[in-house]
C-alpha cells in the first residue's frame, strides 16, 4: 500500500475544512479534481475514508486511523521543504514554540536572544499558556516545542531530558502590602486576604492547594481566577491581591520594586521545567537550534544565577 503525498494533503484539507468545496477553494483546485484525489486515496486504502452527510463529510473508522499518519506526513513534507529552502538561501525557517508563563517571562526571551544572535534570519512564533493547552498544541502540530513543568512522557509527547532546569514559587504581594508590616508572618495569616490565581485544573492552582494542605490549611480566599498572567500580576501590583507565582514570572516587577515574595518561613516550592517534543517525526531544524541554546543556558546556569 503506497500513499501519494498530494492525496494525503488533500485528505487532510477536507478534514480541516469539513467539505470538498471549502477544501478545494483553499487548495486552489476544482472540486471534481479534489474528489478524484480522494477517490484514488480511498481505492488505495481499500475502504471509504469519509461518510457523506448533509452537514458535511465525516470520517469513517478507516479515515480516523489514517488521519494522524496523513498529518505527520504533511507536516514532515512541509518541514523538509523549509529545511531545503533554508540551505539554498531561499528561506530561513520558523521556530514555533509555546511556554508556561514563568519560562515565557524570562528563560525563553534569553534563549531567543541567543538563537537570533547566531541565526538572525530565523522567525519565531511564541505563544503562552498552561500545560494542558501546550500539550494539545504540540499534539495538533500547531507548535514544534512546548516548554513547561516536567511531566511523564505520553504516547505522543516526550520530554527532552537533557534540557531541564528549575524555578521556585512563592506567595507574592506588592511592595507596600500591609502584611509586610506583620511580625513573624505565617501562611495562615494570608488565608483571609484577597487572592488571585490561575484556574482550577491547572498545575499552579494544584500547587497552591498542596502548599496550603501541607500546612494543615484549606484553600485561601481566591476571589479571582484567570489564565491571563498580565491580569494576575496587575491585581498583585495595583489592587492588593496575593498570588502564588514562580519567581521568573515577576522578575521584572521585583527589579522595579513593585512585587516580591512575602517573608513566610518554609513557604517555597521547587518545580522542574523541561522542553517537550512530539514522539514521532523529526525535530525541525529551527526548533533544534532553540533547544541547543536552552541546553547551553542550562549548562551555564544562566537563568539560576540571574535570579539570585
Amino acid at each position: 500500500m503506497t500513499f501519494d503525498i498530494q492525496q494525503l494533503e488533500a485528505f487532510s484539507a477536507v478534514v480541516r475544512h469539513g467539505s470538498l468545496g471549502r477544501a478545494a477553494a483553499v487548495l486552489n483546485v476544482t472540486q471534481p479534481a479534489l474528489s478524484r484525489m480522494i477517490r484514488r486515496l480511498e481505492d488505495n486504502a481499500g475502504a471509504p475514508l469519509f461518510g457523506r452527510h448533509s452537514q458535511g463529510m465525516k470520517l469513517t473508522d478507516v479515515g480516523e486511523a489514517l488521519l494522524p499518519h496523513a498529518t505527520l506526513v504533511e507536516r514532515e513534507t512541509r518541514q523538509a521543504r523549509e529545511d531545503i529552502e533554508a540551505l539554498r538561501g531561499l528561506a530561513k525557517g520558523t521556530i514555533r514554540v509555546r511556554a508556561v508563563a514563568s519560562i515565557a517571562c524570562f528563560v525563553l526571551p534569553m534563549a531567543i536572544g541567543g538563537v537570533l544572535k547566531a541565526w538572525p534570519g530565523l522567525r519565531i512564533e511564541v505563544r503562552e499558556g498552561v500545560w494542558d493547552r501546550l500539550a494539545e498544541a504540540l499534539t495538533n502540530y500547531d507548535i514544534d516545542l512546548a516548554l513547561g513543568v516536567d511531566a511523564p512522557d505520553t504516547d505522543q509527547i516526550v520530554a527532552i531530558r537533557d534540557c531541564q532546569w528549575q524555578d521556585d514559587s512563592y506567595v507574592v504581594a506588592s511592595a507596600d502590602h500591609p502584611l509586610r508590616r506583620r511580625p513573624e508572618l505565617r501562611l495562615e495569616d494570608t488565608s483571609a486576604e484577597k487572592w488571585a490565581s490561575l484556574p482550577r485544573g491547572t498545575a499552579p492552582h494544584a500547587h497552591l492547594e498542596q502548599i496550603f494542605a501541607d500546612h494543615g490549611l484549606g484553600l485561601p480566599n481566591i476571589v479571582v481566577e484567570t489564565r491571563s498572567i498580565t491580569v494576575l500580576k496587575s491585581l498583585v501590583t495595583d489592587s492588593g491581591f496575593l498570588s502564588w507565582m514562580a519567581a521568573p514570572m515577576y522578575i521584572a516587577e521585583r527589579r522595579a520594586g513593585l512585587v516580591d515574595a512575602l517573608p513566610i518561613p518554609g513557604v517555597k516550592a521547587m518545580r522542574r521545567l523541561t522542553a517537550f517534543r512530539r514522539r514521532r517525526g523529526i525535530l525541525p531544524g529551527p526548533a533544534a537550534k532553540l533547544i541547543e541554546e536552552l541546553r547551553r543556558m542550562v549548562r551555564a546556569e544562566v537563568q539560576i544565577s540571574a535570579l539570585r
